[in-house]
């Protein structure tokens, strides 16, 4: 697997001032340990670096594939998705900040009347029109929602491994996970059958720490 930029920075500051700890490495980095902790997690997942309690991280030398990443890769994304809350386009922006609210979630779905995938919403897109002063009683969803296909989406059959490194990678909360429906020279239909979240995701290495793996 390819690694980022940021990461291969990180890797390179903990195999020359091994060890380090997280706190010295987001000074290093110019972030703060929050922003830096999914990266440290893939790295240690993926066995490139390894953590020591109350000592740092340290660089393996010649990394091998470790548990974690083995047993996420076995995980199919089907079995640890949620049900995901959508919309249409025309709903207006007030109803649908009513809804997103009711739902306690962070991002939700526009699809179309196949409850094919056309656009995505968020909390951050809600509080950028609000603060703005526009009339959300009249704005419908469709004018400031994120459309299609510019959406970081999985398939089922997908690894876990593979659609939490999209959800860190693009930093955002969750992804649609679809099927594919149909496609033309225009456009590929995607209808929406569930939604992988950084709580799923969560909830999957609670799982592991249960289990010890």
């Amino acid at each position: 697997m390819k690694l980022t930029p940021r990461q291969q920075v990180i890797v390179n500051l903990v195999r020359d001032g091994q060890p380090i700890t997280s706190e010295a490495l987001a000074a290093k980095v110019g972030v703060t340990r929050a922003a830096l902790r999914p990266d440290l997690a893939i790295l240690t997942m993926l066995g490139i670096l390894d953590a020591r309690p109350k000592v740092g991280y340290i660089y393996v030398e010649k990394p091998s594939e470790s548990l974690v990443k083995q047993y996420i890769s076995n995980i199919k994304v089907g079995e640890i998705m949620s049900k995901p809350v959508f919309i249409s386009e025309e709903v207006t922006v007030y109803d649908a900040i009513v809804l997103i609210f009711l739902n306690d979630v962070g991002t939700m779905f526009v699809v179309d009347s196949d409850q094919c995938l056309i656009g995505a919403v968020s909390r951050k897109d809600f509080l950028k029109i609000a603060i703005g002063g526009t009339d959300i009683h009249k704005v419908p969803v469709g004018v400031i929602m994120t459309r299609m296909p510019n959406i970081i989406w999985a398939e089922s059959e997908e690894s876990a491994f593979s659609a939490a490194k999209k959800i860190i990678t693009h930093e955002i909360d969750c992804i649609p996970v679809v099927e594919r429906v149909a496609s033309t020279m225009e456009k590929e239909q995607l209808r929406i059958v569930g939604k992988i979240s950084k709580t799923n995701i969560t909830k999957l290495f609670l799982k592991l720490a249960d289990n010890n793996i």
